[in-house]
């Protein structure tokens, strides 16, 4: 018995540290499994040791007590099987541990081949996310989400084009990447190993910025022209699918092509009513009844399934009607491209959503709200002070003070502040990457 707890241990140890990130992992015989099928054992022992924040390979080397070749090996390999994220500016090399969900899931689910366990892992997965939901609800637990929806620009009234940012038009966020990749939708992938696909495009995933560098460099996907992303954008809005983006400003990782079917984050709405796991665009769908013939269309088309059918009176008959609620409604635009008859418009929130401005910020922003901000800061699993000042600041979190503290603006900007001058301070000059 003592020999199968130690071979489990390094296993156990990946998944505390996996945990820790913003995304969280709770424990589960089902994601030990995959780790199990993703890790050898002495791979998930080094894998654990890898902070969250990309950091250069000599230091690693020194904290860790492995020659620096060595080491550097180690990683390379499990970067290129999309385990381990590496970066190299001015002939450094970084490494950082990816979480789970815009990382380990969808890296994997991007690689094809006769030795990759496919379809156990996509089975394996689909019992942790959609079926135990521990996972999926601590992953969207708090209002600041990893992912935001995009608004079709062409659904936009032609008056009020200019009330749209750069940021938030898709065409926009491809054409300012400073590089671009195309994936499998790790979605739809999954899905068509578990027997279940839509007949939607699979080659749709766009990976941006560093990002799509990280993609290529592995063949985890291949690297392709602004031109190119644009035409693939298009064409998955003629497939009927939704454009949701990394939830931040500036440098994006990726835009997501989603389908109401096989997409985790439609599942988690719809599965769980978990109804903040995509952050709404700036815009919501409004009805025209007078123009609405109650086909049904825009409803089968919502990849959210936020649009119904109900009767109303009409003209002394009773008649169907299509019906959005602004709350619920994500401002994907989708359904203005479904309706034929003009009887949907896109009109602008009173309040515009809060978007990060850089990866940094929505770091910080979530680690807050999912308590995970001692783990962030004090993230050094081989630093004994670290270890110590994380059990510190995890009391404090919990504490009524503290989170009473935070619920005063001022005082809560200027400590969100500090704490992104912290993660950017980690990664040194390697902070321009990502803003």
């Amino acid at each position: 018995m003592g020999h199968i707890a130690s071979s489990n241990r390094p296993y156990q140890q990946l998944q505390q540290r996996l945990d820790a990130m913003n995304c969280g992992a709770p424990e589960s015989p089902t994601f030990t499994r995959i780790l199990e099928l993703l890790y050898k054992p002495h791979e998930a022992d080094i894998a654990r040791r890898i902070p969250g924040i990309p950091t250069p390979v000599d230091v690693l080397s020194r904290k860790l007590g492995v020659p620096e070749a060595d080491l550097d090996g180690q990683l390379k390999n499990l970067a290129r099987r999309g385990l381990m994220l590496d970066l190299e500016r001015d002939g450094r090399r970084y490494y950082a541990l990816p979480p789970v969900v815009m990382g380990l899931f969808e890296f994997f689910f991007m690689r094809t081949g006769p030795d990759v366990p496919t379809a156990e892992v996509a089975r394996l997965f689909e019992k942790y996310i959609a079926e135990e939901g521990d996972f999926t609800r601590g992953l969207f637990s708090g209002p600041t989400q990893i992912m935001r929806s995009l608004l079709r620009e062409e659904a936009l009234p032609q008056d009020v084009t200019t009330g749209i940012l750069d940021w938030e038009r898709a065409t926009r966020v491809v054409e300012s990447a400073t590089a671009v990749s195309v994936s499998l939708c790790a979605c739809r992938h999954k899905a068509e190993h578990l027997g279940r696909a839509c007949d939607r495009p699979q080659m749709t995933c766009l990976s941006l910025n560093f990002a799509a560098e990280y993609v290529a460099r592995h063949g985890l996907g291949k690297a392709i022209t602004k031109q190119d992303g644009l035409r693939i954008l298009q064409e998955s809005k003629d497939a009927g699918l939704a454009q949701s983006c990394d939830n931040v400003k500036q440098k994006p990782m990726c835009i997501c092509n989603c389908c109401g079917c096989c997409c985790e984050l439609c599942v988690a709405v719809k599965t769980f009513n978990i109804r903040n796991a995509v952050v709404s665009s700036n815009w919501f769908a409004a009805m025209d009844d007078s123009r609405c013939k109650g086909c049904g269309k825009c409803a089968s088309a919502c990849p959210f399934n936020v649009i119904d059918l109900v009767e109303k009176p009409a003209n002394g008959r009773v008649k169907k009607f299509a019906v959005c609620e602004e709350e619920l409604c994500l401002g994907c635009g989708v359904c203005h491209s479904a309706c034929k008859t003009g009887a949907i418009t896109m009109k602008p929130r009173e309040q515009r959503v809060f978007t990060p401005e850089t990866i940094f910020d929505r770091t910080v922003i979530m680690a807050v709200e999912r308590g995970k901000l001692a783990s962030l800061v004090f993230e050094d699993p081989q630093k004994l002070s670290h270890r110590a000042m994380r059990r510190i600041l995890s009391v404090l979190e919990r504490a009524s003070l503290f989170k009473a503290a935070l619920a005063i603006k001022p005082l809560r900007s200027e400590f969100l502040k500090a704490a992104v001058k912290s993660a950017r301070a980690k990664t040194g000059e390697l902070a321009a990457v990502f803003e």
